[in-house]
């Protein structure tokens, strides 16, 4: 959700969207936890990654051995220890070099005025696409699809782009209402509301298809080695990941498609709030579906926990988007596009 907020800037400086303007210090704010949660993957790894990766276990790798696994001894070019801590590493670094160097021609637009800044942001906002592109997907697998090494799936770097992006459109969202109810950001009216309520819409179906479409695939070619993912989540470990899994479909796709289907709910505060934590809590049992079962297995549960370090990251995100909010006018000033988005309307 960290990164969707660049790249949520970068896609509209390259469409060179006016109708954003007038709230994009919230996206601005969103990479300023991208430290954090680097640091926190780079820790955890570390400390247990030996646990949580099967990969990096030594004997997987040894010809003749006990252990070994020929499909993952054919991965070991790319999964080995030295070459995933670099990806993690530059992954969070890249992301938030770039969005540094965006935060401050956002800020020196505010100071300076010009279009000078504003075209930087654009060849700025462009070339973190190109990098996003690749390194969503190849993130995607580092993170989540190499928990369960023997499986793969050709969709999962979009089926994890679309997950992000719904997620990270639903806090922008959420952010806003709330700002809004408490009497900031009065310049943005219902029809930037119901634009933001149509994305979280469109895109919590954009997911749905591609969940859809990855296990149509898989339930189609009956392969050993693909549908071991989906009967682990249904059938496995006694059947306790059946529930996330339907309440996942329900969360992200169900729930929000039917209360945003209406024109008027898409700009309703209430309604909006309602869509936004659906699908927020949604994707965290969409990941806890994807990664618990090939970590902890039959260990799994749903307690205090899990929803104590979900809290925690929550306030943690929290302060620091509130913090980062309060460090530049909401309203970019000088910004293009500003007057062209102060008077937005959809008829």
């Amino acid at each position: 959700m960290s990164v969707v907020g660049m790249f949520f800037l970068s896609y509209n400086y390259l469409a060179q969207a006016g109708w954003s303007a007038v709230f994009k210090r919230v996206p601005e704010a969103l990479p300023a936890f991208l430290p954090f949660t680097g640091a926190v993957l780079l820790i955890t790894f570390l400390l247990g990654g030996h646990d949580l990766f099967h990969w990096t276990h030594k004997g997987l790798f040894e010809v003749g051995g006990a252990e070994y696994d020929k499909i993952i001894a054919g991965k070991q070019g790319y999964l080995n220890t030295p070459f995933f801590v670099g990806r993690l590493v530059i992954y969070f670094v890249v992301w938030y070099l770039m969005w540094k160097k965006l935060r401050n021609l956002s800020l020196q637009e505010d100071e300076i005025g010009g279009t000078e800044f504003y075209e930087k942001s654009i060849r700025l906002g462009t070339a973190f696409l190109v990098v996003f592109g690749v390194t969503s997907s190849t993130s995607a697998w580092d993170f989540v699809m190499s928990i369960d090494t023997h499986w793969f799936s050709t969709m999962f770097g979009w089926y994890t782009l679309a997950s992000w992006h719904v997620a990270g459109l639903a806090v922008i969202t959420l952010t806003i209402v709330l700002l809004r109810e408490r009497g900031y950001l009065r310049a943005v009216n219902s029809s930037h509301l119901r634009d933001l309520g149509k994305f979280v819409f469109a895109f919590s179906i954009f997911w749905t298809y591609v969940w859809f479409a990855q296990f149509l695939l898989i339930y189609y070619a009956n392969l050993p080695e693909e549908t071991i993912y989906f009967i682990e989540r249904f059938r496995g470990h006694g059947g306790f990941y059946k529930a996330p899994f339907f309440i996942t479909l329900f969360l992200n796709f169900f729930f929000p498609f039917l209360i945003l289907m209406t024109r008027d709910a898409k700009f309703t505060h209430s309604i909006l709030k309602v869509a936004c934590w659906s699908v927020i809590v949604g994707h965290w049992f969409d990941f806890y579906t994807n990664i618990m079962p090939g970590t902890v297995g039959a260990e799994a549960s749903i307690g205090p926990l899990e929803w104590g370090f979900f809290l925690i990251f929550l306030c943690a995100f929290a302060y620091t988007i509130a913090n980062q909010l309060t460090k530049a006018n909401l309203i970019p000033r000088n910004h293009p596009m500003l007057e062209e988005s102060l008077h937005h309307d959809i008829a």
